[in-house]
């Protein structure tokens, strides 16, 4: 087990690369860079600042990881991008750091997919197993769930929620807090249904069905949301309504869902 550095590679002294680790030619690694083991960085990526990736990591040509924040308050402190294992960075994708009045730190969590040129900006913090499409944009503090899609082309605005197995359809633009378990498309993204999609590979139908009910009594039947939702939590027996019902009472941005006046 080994390191494989291309002669052509820039990797500063003071970086920390676990076995097995390869570099590509023209790539960059800072000195503050922590690199797990097995993880691949192509030709002409550059990993910057105080960067750690963990293992079994695939960052392709030109992606961009841990460069400073694209935030005019920043000034020079003390951040991070921390990043997880098993995630797959393709060709031109942009991730920052935080800011000190983010909490400093942009985390990203395991088994995601950033497909080329999604940008991920400062102080985001994202779980597990999602996928980015091509061209995805997160501004600052935006926070995404487990499971959760994000089509190509689609801007999401600072502060934003998407909750987990949520899904976002392509050349959408969100503004507001997507709960758990929907679907939103559009400019500006609503709220379209559950995504079944995602939810038949990940729920069982006994768990999916409480969440159809719920889905209605929510967004389709004109009651008060955060009422209606209060409701739920105190009758529900479903864990996944539970949640989508916190997520509802908790928002700050709001849910973006048609209201029926009717």
């Amino acid at each position: 087990m080994s390191v494989k550095i291309s002669p052509l590679a820039i990797v500063e002294d003071g970086a920390q690369l676990g076995v097995d680790v390869e570099i590509g030619p023209y790539a960059y690694v800072s000195a503050k860079a922590k690199i797990g083991d097995r993880t691949t960085i192509g030709q002409c990526a550059r990993i910057d600042g105080d960067t750690t990736i963990g293992s079994d990591c695939r960052i392709f040509s030109h992606a961009v990881v841990g460069s400073i924040p694209q935030d005019l308050k920043f000034h020079g402190e003390d951040v991070q991008l921390i990043i997880g294992d098993r995630n797959t960075i393709r060709e031109f994708t942009l991730l920052n750091p935080g800011t000190e009045g983010g909490g400093s730190v942009t985390k990203i969590g395991n088994d995601n997919l950033f497909m080329g040129y999604v940008h991920v900006a400062h102080d985001c913090i994202i779980g597990d197993r999602c996928i980015f499409a091509n061209a995805a944009t997160l501004a600052g503090h935006v926070e995404i769930g487990n499971g959760v899609v994000v089509g190509g082309m689609t801007p999401i605005h600072q502060f934003v929620k998407i909750g987990d197995l949520a899904m976002i359809a392509g050349a959408s633009a969100l503004s507001q807090d997507v709960p758990p378990y929907c679907l939103a498309e559009g400019n500006r993204a609503v709220l379209r249904g559950l995504n079944l999609t995602g939810l038949r590979r990940a729920l069982s139908r006994d768990a999916i069905n409480p969440l159809r009910v719920a889905y209605k009594e929510l967004f389709e039947r004109g009651k008060p949301l955060k009422e209606t939702a209060e409701k739920l939590l105190e009758t529900s027996e479903s864990e996944e309504v539970k949640k989508m019902c916190r997520f509802v009472i908790e928002t700050k941005r709001g849910i973006p869902y048609e209201r029926n006046n009717e």
